[in-house]
């Protein structure tokens, strides 16, 4: 009786420890867009469900090898790989408007300059009309002109190691800069309930 007990506990164990998590499609897709500090993106986008990896970088310039101290043409960006099966393109660019002030064309919240201005960069004619009506939509939700342009994806470069995941690496350090820019409570004020939306609270 205990060897069948043992057993039966064992199995429990085991098909407990390797039940499979969500199904994850064959085939991922991409978007990046620019929202000001990557830090900040990375950290939104992690906890939008489907996303299953978001990476800081550079991108829209034309510099070869950008890096942090000179990527001048480039925006900060964040390449977002996520599940089909799970959401959506126009889903996303949907909760990346409300992440970010996209009426304002000189940077994002304390950062700025052009490599902070806000950006989507689409890989196809499918994003490219996603992205526009998500930016009419947003247009008619504020009622003011948006200025986040819709470019097509050029190269990505990824940022160095340690802007990767900097908000899990520096949870103080990140916090208080995301809190002394004054990131969230400009959303709160631009877009009141509707700010991050579709991002779990984290």
């Amino acid at each position: 009786m205990f060897s069948r007990s043992l057993s039966a506990a064992l199995f429990a164990l085991a098909a407990g420890l390797f039940m499979p998590g969500p199904a994850v499609s064959a085939e991922t897709q991409v978007a990046i867009f620019a929202g000001g500090c990557f830090w900040c993106v990375e950290s939104d986008f992690d906890y939008v469900p489907g996303v299953i990896s978001t990476t800081s970088g550079y991108s829209g310039g034309t510099l070869q090898n950008p890096t942090y101290q000179n990527h001048e043409g480039h925006r900060e960006v964040v390449k977002i790989e996520f599940d089909p099966a799970r959401t959506s393109f126009d889903k996303l660019v949907n909760v990346f408007f409300r992440s970010v002030d996209p009426t304002d064309d000189g940077g994002q919240f304390c950062d700025r300059g052009h490599a902070y201005t806000t950006a989507i960069y689409v890989t196809d004619k499918a994003q490219k009309a996603a992205a526009e009506k998500a930016k009419a939509e947003a247009e008619a939700a504020l009622g003011r002109p948006i200025v986040t342009p819709i470019e097509p994806a050029r190269t990505f470069w990824q940022a160095e190691g340690y802007h990767l995941d900097y908000y899990k690496k520096n949870p103080l350090r990140y916090k208080y800069y995301r809190s002394a820019c004054g990131r969230d409570a400009r959303l709160e004020e631009l877009w009141g309930e509707a700010a991050l939306q579709g991002i779990a609270s984290h």
